[in-house]
């Protein structure tokens, strides 16, 4: 039986898909022609594989779809999308693991996992050996796009367990760079105030993680007497930033420089921002991504909002990825960016479709709500929303922490409902606590991604 490490040629795979230099003078440097063509040829390989897959034939057959249909990528928008909905029907017509993923070959070394559950049942995530690596590689080369070293010491916050995250940070920079990694985990696997000394000890120079975390790893610190400016040496932090506040990332990490990079655990790193610091860059020679209205799902205009939809290049043995909405949010940017690479940009994580609330004709996404309290400096960034609904009418409250010190009163409440109200366009309630009071709500010490959004109108 042929084992993990026969499944794939890392020399071969290092050639296709460049890292560093290569990168930065390959790919990333293609003209529209041969970035085209290179995708055509990617893109016949994935297509040939799904149509062996039974989700796949099930789907594009209800379409009238047959094969020898798709011919190329200008046939790709005949193809429906589908997203986690489909995916957890398959599984429920299909228990435990549904259709999607092309095992019934007989593939050996397949790597489970599931996603965290954060908005419904987790979802079985599969990755054939290959596939596994080519995430890896894809990653490591995102960190290294952004300036990581040989001489780093990276200290990971991604949580691991059945989630992805944690494993996926540890093969990627361990399988391909030479830093030494410092694995801590969520605050539930490693206590933060001992996250900070293991940083303090080892010399932790990179910080890998959730943004919410991250943050409040800086206040731990502080509580605990250790000055990040001071006592620490982080200089770079690399994460799921979004729409969050850099600088006050930044200042509260003693100016570390902020890197943002977008990615699911179906698809893997997709785009990364890069030292320009001019949207995350799309890696297009492994992903074909659309921006689609929500609704409609037809591609939306430059600049405008629409849901990432994706198509994996490189997924061509488990779980073939073609068209999946992720039913995250966000813009195309124009331009080639100050790096003038021959890759396009995104504006970067902007809110859930699937997690949207509408108030009063206002689409409001909770998890973008951040951006907005960082404008207050009597505030943490700390934050969940309550979705109530009195009779026919859905209402939302802010539950905002205040920095210590702080008086939690009216006058406070008012400024902060004032600013939401200017930035949403819509008029949502406010409810102050103090530091650490959003804590048990949004489990942001224990999860992979905190809750920012409970739903208690069916309470």
């Amino acid at each position: 039986m042929s084992g993990y490490f026969d499944a794939f040629d890392p020399a071969r795979m290092l050639a296709d898909y460049p890292i560093g230099e290569g990168f930065l003078e390959g790919p990333a440097k293609l003209g529209p022609d041969a970035l085209r063509a290179l995708q055509e040829a990617r893109f016949a390989e994935v297509v040939a594989r799904a149509w062996e897959v039974p989700f796949y034939r099930r789907l594009w057959g209800a379409r009238g779809i047959e094969p020898g249909d798709i011919r190329g990528l200008d046939d790709l928008p005949k193809l429906p999308t589908y997203s986690k909905t489909e995916l957890m029907q398959s599984i429920e017509a299909e228990p435990p693991f549904g259709d999607y993923h092309g095992m019934e070959g007989g593939y050996p070394n397949v790597v489970l996992h599931t996603t965290s559950g954060t908005t419904g049942a987790p979802q079985p995530l599969f990755f054939g050996a290959y596939d596994r690596e080519m995430q890896n590689l894809l990653l490591a080369r995102a960190y290294l796009f952004q300036g990581l070293r040989p001489e780093d010491v990276v200290h990971s916050v991604y949580g691991f367990g059945m989630v992805n995250g944690g494993h996926y940070i540890r093969e990627a920079i361990l399988h391909f760079t030479e830093c030494l990694l410092l694995p801590a985990g969520t605050g539930l696997e490693t206590r933060s105030e001992q996250q900070i000394e293991l940083m303090r000890r080892f010399g932790a120079t990179v910080i890998a993680g959730f943004v919410d975390y991250i943050k409040r790893l800086a206040e731990v610190a502080r509580e605990i007497g250790v000055d990040p400016a001071r006592d620490l040496a982080v200089r770079m932090i690399s994460g799921h930033i979004g729409q969050e506040d850099r600088g006050l990332v930044s200042a509260a990490w003693g100016g570390a420089e902020i890197f943002d990079w977008y990615g699911v655990g179906d698809t893997g790193i997709v785009a990364a921002e890069g030292p320009d610091h001019d949207g995350l860059y799309l890696f297009e020679d492994a992903h074909l991504v659309e921006l689609l209205d929500a609704e409609t799902h037809a591609p939306v205009p430059v600049g405008e909002t629409g849901n990432i939809c994706v198509t994996v290049l490189f997924k061509k043995t488990i779980y073939p990825i073609i068209r999946f909405d992720t039913n995250d949010v966000s813009s195309m940017l124009a331009g080639r960016g100050a790096l003038d690479l021959g890759l396009r940009r995104i504006a970067g994580f902007q809110g859930r479709s699937d997690n949207m609330v509408k108030l009063r004709g206002i689409n409001v996404y909770p998890t973008a709500i951040a951006a907005h309290l960082a404008e207050h400096d009597s505030l943490t960034g700390e934050y969940v929303c309550r979705l109530t609904r009195t009779g026919s009418r859905d209402e939302i409250a802010v539950v905002v922490e205040v920095k210590a010190g702080i008086a939690e009163d009216a006058a406070l409440a008012g400024e902060v409902r004032d600013l939401l109200r200017r930035r949403l366009g819509v008029e949502v309630g406010v409810e102050l606590v103090g530091p650490g009071g959003t804590a048990d709500l949004s489990e942001i010490e224990r999860r992979q991604k905190p809750i920012r959004l409970i739903d208690e109108r069916n309470l």
